[in-house]
């Protein structure tokens, strides 16, 4: 049978209070809290040992946490400067390394701006940036995940990823419904179809193994005209979207996501909420 996979991004408030030394510590944290994956947090950059990524694979081995990586926010496989887009393979080749280390499946990289120049034009940067990774990198069997981006003048709707992530097998979205709910000013998902219109367009382009086993983040997101502004935790009433559709969509469907949950400060506690109505729904 089938099952999602839920849990956090990184630390939450709970986390950094409860006298944690490290990382180390986070995968006993999260499967306290009943939950079977984490998300390693590299978005300012990594700055752990080798050997302290091992340790934290080897214990999330142990406790039976599925790792993702977030690779630095920095990366831009659309800047218009080519020295910026030359780093960015380097960044995700460290990225690679990293999550290796850790045990991780796939890594979550962010595709760029398009402020500067048009959507189409963006789009060929990435792609170029893109087939000199996959030409000079070892992805040591780790998925690059491109996600779907919250600003409307981000490269990242799910068109645009999915264009993106057919260029190879080793490419796939990364869908924040967040994200897409915000670029759009809200409304996105209203319903169980709207969830399930999702992974019906994956499905069809890339293949249902990768609507299958989807790996998604969730979140809560406040929103202006030029689409996303912050991240909301589960408490919000206003700006959503509401997390219930999805989980329904998700058993209707039989579907085997990683649901990672962004929310501000109170990620853990929002991921067991998303568990507690997927499981809800399964009933």
């Amino acid at each position: 049978m089938s099952v999602a996979k839920f849990g956090p991004g990184g630390g939450c408030e709970e986390f950094r209070l409860s006298g944690a030394k490290s990382v180390l510590d986070a995968p006993a944290f999260v499967k306290g809290y009943g939950l079977d994956a984490y998300e390693y947090e590299a978005g300012n950059g990594l700055s752990a040992s080798a050997e302290s990524l091992l340790l934290i694979g080897q214990e999330a081995k142990r406790q039976g946490i599925a790792m993702s990586l977030h690779a630095p926010y920095f990366i831009s496989l659309s800047s218009v400067e080519a020295i910026k887009r030359l780093n960015s393979v380097e960044y995700i080749r460290r990225s690679l390394s990293a999550a290796r280390l850790l045990g991780a499946s796939v890594i979550v990289v962010h595709t760029g701006s398009a402020a500067k120049i048009t959507r189409r034009e963006a789009m060929d940067f990435a792609r170029d940036t893109l087939y000199k990774t996959l030409e000079s990198v070892d992805t040591y069997g780790v998925l690059i995940g491109l996600e779907t981006m919250g600003k409307q003048n981000q490269l990242g709707t799910l068109d645009e990823v999915i264009e993106l992530c057919s260029m190879d097998k080793r490419l796939v979205p990364v869908v924040d419904f967040g994200h897409m709910n915000a670029r759009e000013c809200g409304g996105v998902f209203a319903s169980m179809d709207d969830y399930r219109r999702v992974f019906d367009v994956i499905g069809d382009r890339l293949g249902d193994a990768v609507a299958q086993d989807l790996h998604c983040h969730f979140s809560k997101i406040e929103w202006t005209a030029a689409g996303e502004k912050r991240h909301l935790t589960f408490d919000d009433s206003v700006f959503g979207p509401d997390f219930e559709p999805l989980a329904e969509a998700i058993v209707r469907e039989g579907l085997s996501p990683t649901v990672i949950c962004e929310s501000a400060g109170t990620q853990t506690r929002d991921a067991r909420r998303m568990k507690d109505a997927y499981e809800r729904s399964m009933k």
